[in-house]
């Protein structure tokens, strides 16, 4: 059989696609927005607790969907995750209420959770240590090219049809999404299309202290019991409020502050996303520089994430500026920066934890990340109708930085046993 070259790249391509789609869904709800609550007459603290739910739902999904997957596999638990978002973003055109779009909100958060997971442990799968930030950043690609794509996509559906048929038309894309995966999708040791050098490539470019001659049982205690992960957490923590705040509340801000149209929406409102894509592709390339000059590996990843919480805190301008595409500009850098340094948070759990536990620690990690939007999407949802968007925009420029600051405080490099058939300069690549 004819093997395929660079097959890790069509791998992780092919997540790329998934997690296109999967964010394309969950960010079709801030672009229906202004229409769904003027014609279900939804306020504006009602809408937080239907967002809220889909973050709860997300926090609480990705530790467990993270431990489904390195339990079930990655191919199956997957595809299970994929159908039922797509089932559920669907289920949202019989909604009548907004109680009815915060259930299904919920059921749609629990199973999307399994894509930061996914995603990640298909890079550590499929990659050497030195080409997992970069791998990680493709794919992480999908989940902002995703939020991108949604706003023309969705305010095209609502024009042609309504709000209800742009979530069928979402939800039928993830059903497509699932079984593209399911079909194409090979663990190393099954794709009989890879070729012995690649394969070896692969195996010889990862971390022996984090292989594990037989599948081990995954420890959420143990896990718990690590700094690193805390360094992770917290640091994640500290982000993702600037990605809620993107996702589901920017559209509001350009109606409600900039008075975009619905038609200036779909025109605008991609651009930050477009940034982030940019951001996620960076993020590998960044730290690879470094790495390549070098620096540890772990140390590089920080210096990216440093960098990018330095840019993040141009966001706060947002507050100030009376030019609505100076506004557009600042939050589409909080894009590029926020991707840049959050794909450098998830990459660490490859970095950090044992095959068998990746998927779990980074769902975990997720789960730090969610809390920190749910709590600052409720903050949104109580006081912007009294203090306005500004004093938000200054909190999102100074929370990476204290990130930034515990990724160097807590996490703890640890070394790579040194070995003597492998070149110096090798084992630099693979030192942590």
């Amino acid at each position: 059989m004819k093997t395929i070259k660079h097959y890790r790249w069509h791998m992780i391509l092919l997540v790329c696609f998934i997690t296109i789609i999967n964010y394309l869904d969950r960010t079709a709800l801030g672009v229906a927005a202004p229409t769904i609550m003027n014609d279900l007459g939804i306020t504006k603290e009602q809408y937080s607790w239907v967002v809220s739910a889909f973050q709860l739902a997300y926090t609480i999904g990705q530790p467990i969907m993270g431990f489904f997957i390195d339990t079930i596999g990655l191919k199956l638990g997957f595809f299970i995750c994929a159908i039922i978002w797509g089932l559920a973003t669907m289920a949202h055109a019989l909604t009548g209420s907004w109680q009815g779009l915060a259930f299904m909100r919920g059921i749609m958060g629990f199973s999307e959770a399994s894509a930061i997971p996914a995603g990640v442990k298909t890079a550590t799968t499929w990659f050497p240590a030195k080409e997992r930030g970069i791998a990680t950043g493709v794919f992480n690609m999908g989940t902002s090219f995703g939020a991108m794509l949604a706003p023309p996509l969705i305010a095209w559906c609502i024009m042609f049809h309504s709000w209800q048929f742009a979530f069928i038309v979402a939800g039928a894309l993830a059903i497509i999404a699932a079984f593209v995966w399911f079909f194409f999708y090979k663990d190393p040791k099954d794709a009989k299309r890879l070729s012995d050098e690649e394969r070896a490539y692969i195996e010889n470019g990862q971390e022996k202290r984090l292989k594990s001659a037989k599948k081990e049982k995954t420890s959420v205690i143990n896990i718990l019991k690590q700094r690193n992960f805390w360094g992770i957490g917290l640091s994640r923590f500290l982000a993702d409020p600037a990605w809620g705040t993107i996702n589901f509340w920017v559209p509001i801000f350009f109606v409600e502050t900039l008075h975009f149209s619905l038609k200036e929406i779909a025109m605008f409102v991609w651009l930050p996303f477009l940034m982030a894509d940019l951001g996620c592709l960076a993020s590998g390339f960044v730290a690879k520089y470094f790495n390549d000059r070098g620096v540890s590996l772990i140390n590089s990843r920080r210096i990216t994430f440093t960098i990018g919480a330095v840019l993040m805190t141009t966001i706060g301008l947002v507050s100030i500026v009376e030019n609505p595409y100076v506004a557009v500009l600042l939050i589409s850098i909080g894009g590029f920066s926020h991707q840049l340094l959050s794909t450098v948070a998830a990459t660490l759990g490859g970095d950090l934890f044992k095959k068998d536990e990746v998927a779990t620690a980074v769902g975990m990690a997720g789960a730090c990340a969610w809390s920190g939007q749910l709590i600052f999407n409720l903050f949104i949802g109580a006081f912007v109708g009294i203090i306005g968007f500004g004093p938000f925009f200054i909190a999102l420029a100074v929370f990476d930085l204290i990130g930034a600051a515990a990724l160097w405080i807590l996490i703890k490099e640890k070394k790579e046993p040194q070995d003597p058939a492998q070149d110096s300069g090798e084992t630099l690549i693979a030192s942590h």
